[in-house]
This record gives structure tokens, C-alpha cells and sequence, in this order.
């Protein structure tokens, strides 16, 4: 089975490609063969998580490339499903508490041989709960998507796709948009100041945002119409870049703005529970160097107003010339992998990432709240992923930069948040 253009742009782009989501539960912990027999019951047929990487030398290794490296060899890559998964294998107990579990899966890329994702059953999960069964995966199998649609499979209650569903925009797009979005993905743009200059490594930070803070940040602007998850995270990282390290100007003497990476869900209502990678990313400015949040934000919604008539030209226009350009070999993906590494082509990636379906139980446990793990970047990147299950947020940075700057950038965005919570006053434009 041919990799997709999306799954072939995530194995080759030098990062470790590693993602991971948690659902964090009250009650007492399930035994591990009660959560590996579930897991065998509800995902055995799929085939997705039955696949394995195999190279071109035929081995069933991972087939990626070194960490932040040059790619490797230039043949083809596939996935086989040599057989039905091992639970055993698959599903293990934690041996660190959640926080620390994704600091050491991070930069880890999953062993092959076997389907590159592990489910752990997580005896300290703190974050209000008892314990929490965390999905890792490799990013170039599953999306973001992909997780919450596995976790939410293992619930009591699993949701229909339609209960979710988000419906893509089908834009008319032609030529001319195409142009213009390749030139907005083509463009320059700055990487995170490492200030002092040092060798980076990668810290991770979770932190959890008090509901009533969230419900009074998306009154702003308070006479507008309000701010979406996805405006107020852009709009908070702009903020928490200008808070750590400045105007853009001062970064580097370039007239160059800083950009997010925002993905973007391909589904349509007709597949929303398909496994894979069924998304885009969506290069969008990021306004640091416009005084004032509200201000701010407000550049966030205009920007990001922008975003699905984009991401319908990717998958209108953009996705099948690249599929129909990449028969004539791997070298085409791989040379466009290698063109987006750098970290001035996204210094942050942000998602918002929604539990579907409402609240949920597993075997009479109630889920307290989800924590995601968004993937380690290039270095000189933070990549940012604000995850909500009913009335509880939380925040997860992994930084590429300086030690523990996860935790430094992590505050800088919940200030953000409390500044436009306090905003009580209409806002002036």
C-alpha cells in the first residue's frame, strides 16, 4: 500500500514525528488485559493499525531518517500489514507518570517491525484523574484526527463520524489561487531567536487553563463576534513570541514575518472516522509586532478567516499535483520535505484540538480531560497543541530550542489568556 503524499511529507522531514494523545480518567485503573483485550476488540480490523513501514531494502524497519537529518536512501516506501497486531506488544503499563511519559516519547521515534503506535495504561496520570490510557503514535500513520477518533472508540458510548463531523469548504479554485497560496508557502519568513545562541534540545510542558478564563477570553473582542479556540491559541502565541523575545524586527534586522503552522482536517462528513493523515498545513502570519492582545487578535481572525478557502485549494489543486508530480519517484516528495524544514518556514505549529462526542466513560470511569502531545520540530521551533474535553483545557508545549523554554513559552500563553479574561471593557480596534 503506496504511503500518501502527507504520509511521506512526515516521515521525510528530518523530525522525529512523534504525536501522542491522553485521555485522563477518575476511578479505579483497569488491568492491562482488560484494555488489551478491548483494544484487540475495537481495533484489531482496522487496517491502519495493522500497518507496518517497510523499506526499500524490504526490512519492515521505520524507513526514516536520521533525527534532523539529511533523508536517507532514495527508494520507495510502503506500508504492508504483515498480520494482526500483538496487544501484548501494543498495550503496555507506564512506567513514568503522563508528563513524563511524553517528555521521553518525544524524541523517540517508535521501533519497527510492529505498527509504529503504543497504547499505555498510565498508573499517575495527576491533571485531576487516577489514571490515563495514552496513545503514541508515529505522525507519518496517524493525525491528530486519528487519535481522537481511536481514544473515543475505546469509550462506552462510541460517537457515529457524523456526531463530529466538519465539513470541508469546496471552494472554486483554479490557477490563480493556487498561485498565490504557493507563493504565501514559498515565502520567507523568521526562526525563534535562540537567545543565548546554544545547541537547542527539546522540553515539554503541560498545563491546564481554568474554564472560566477560556469562556471569557472568547468574548473578545467584546464588540466583535467573539474569538474561536483556534483564533485565541494563534492570537496567544503571537502575544507569549512578543512577551520571550520581542518585536519581530529586533530578531533578526529582516523585514520578514514570523509564521504558525496550522492543520487543517481534509475530512468531509462522508469519511470524518477515517485513519491517516487527511489534513493539510496552512502557513498563517503571526502578529507580533502589532502592539495591544486585543489588537492582536483581532490580526489572528482576519488571517485565520482565510484558512479553509486555503485549505481547499491544497486539496483541490495543490494535493493532486503533487500526487500526480511524485509517480515519477520518491525524489519529489523528499526534495519538498527538505524545502519546508527549516524553522523559517513555521517557527510554531498550533492546534486546537476538540474531544468528539460529548463527555465519555471507559468501563464506568469518567474522563476527566485530554492531554495532547503535538510533534518535536526542527530545531528553533515550538509546537503547541490546546486540547478540550467539556470544561477542561489543556495546554501542551514542546519546544526545540533552549533548555525548558517549554515551560517559559507555556506561561507566556496563559498570561495572554488572563489579560483578555480581564477585559471587561469593549474593546477599541
Amino acid at each position: 500500500m503506496r504511503l500518501s503524499y502527507a504520509d511521506e511529507m512526515l516521515l521525510f522531514n528530518g523530525c522525529p514525528g512523534v504525536i501522542g494523545l491522553a485521555a485522563v480518567l477518575s476511578g479505579e485503573q483497569p488491568h492491562v488485559d482488560q484494555v488489551r483485550a478491548l483494544v484487540a476488540e475495537r481495533w484489531a480490523g482496522m487496517e491502519r493499525m495493522n500497518c507496518v513501514l517497510e523499506g526499500p531494502d524490504g526490512g519492515g524497519g521505520t524507513a526514516r531518517p536520521g533525527l534532523f537529518g539529511r533523508p536517507g536512501r532514495s527508494g520507495r516506501v510502503r506500508w504492508v500489514v504483515p498480520g494482526p497486531f500483538d496487544p501484548v506488544v501494543q498495550v503496555a503499563v507506564a512506567r513514568h507518570k503522563l508528563d513524563d511519559l511524553w517528555a521521553e516519547s518525544v524524541n523517540r521515534p517508535l521501533s519497527g517491525g510492529v505498527p509504529p503506535w503504543r497504547l499505555f495504561v498510565v498508573p499517575d496520570a495527576t491533571h485531576g484523574g487516577d489514571f490515563a490510557l495514552a496513545l503514541v503514535a508515529q505522525h507519518a500513520l496517524l493525525d491528530g484526527r486519528s487519535l481522537a477518533t481511536l481514544m473515543r472508540s475505546l469509550m462506552d458510548s462510541p460517537v457515529t463520524a457524523r456526531e463530529s463531523a466538519r465539513p470541508v469548504p469546496l471552494a472554486r479554485t483554479g490557477l490563480l489561487a493556487a498561485g498565490r497560496e504557493l507563493r504565501t508557502m514559498t515565502a520567507a519568513g523568521q526562526s525563534l531567536p535562540m537567545r543565548p545562541p546554544g545547541r537547542a534540545c527539546s522540553s515539554v510542558a503541560v498545563t491546564e487553563l481554568p474554564a472560566h478564563t477560556i469562556r471569557s477570553a472568547r468574548r473578545q473582542p467584546a464588540d466583535g463576534r467573539g474569538a474561536t479556540l483556534n483564533e485565541l491559541l494563534v492570537g496567544a502565541v503571537a502575544g507569549a513570541l512578543r512577551a520571550q523575545y520581542g518585536p519581530v524586527r529586533r530578531w533578526r534586522q529582516r523585514d520578514e514575518p514570523v509564521y504558525t503552522a496550522v492543520p487543517c482536517d481534509l475530512r468531509s462528513r462522508a469519511n470524518t472516522g477515517e485513519l491517516g493523515n487527511t489534513l493539510t498545513v496552512i502557513r498563517v502570519p503571526l502578529p507580533v509586532d502589532v502592539d495591544g492582545p486585543v489588537a492582536r487578535l483581532r490580526a489572528c481572525q482576519a488571517a485565520m478567516a482565510t484558512v479553509p478557502d486555503r485549505a481547499a485549494v491544497h486539496a483541490n489543486v495543490l494535493f493532486p499535483a503533487a500526487e500526480a508530480v511524485r509517480r515519477t519517484g520518491s525524489w519529489v516528495t523528499r526534495f519538498l520535505a527538505g524545502r519546508s524544514r527549516p524553522s523559517c518556514f513555521a517557527a510554531t505549529a498550533t492546534t486546537a484540538m476538540k474531544w468528539p462526542g460529548g463527555s465519555s466513560t471507559f468501563q464506568g470511569r469518567r474522563l476527566v480531560r485530554t492531554v495532547g502531545l503535538p510533534p518535536l520540530q526542527y530545531p528553533g521551533t515550538v509546537s503547541l497543541t490546546l486540547a478540550q474535553a467539556g470544561d477542561a483545557f489543556t495546554l501542551t508545549v514542546v519546544c526545540n530550542l533552549r533548555p525548558n523554554e517549554a515551560g517559559r513559552l507555556a506561561e507566556a500563553v496563559v498570561t495572554e489568556f488572563e489579560t483578555w479574561a480581564r477585559m471587561a471593557t469593549p474593546s477599541v480596534p
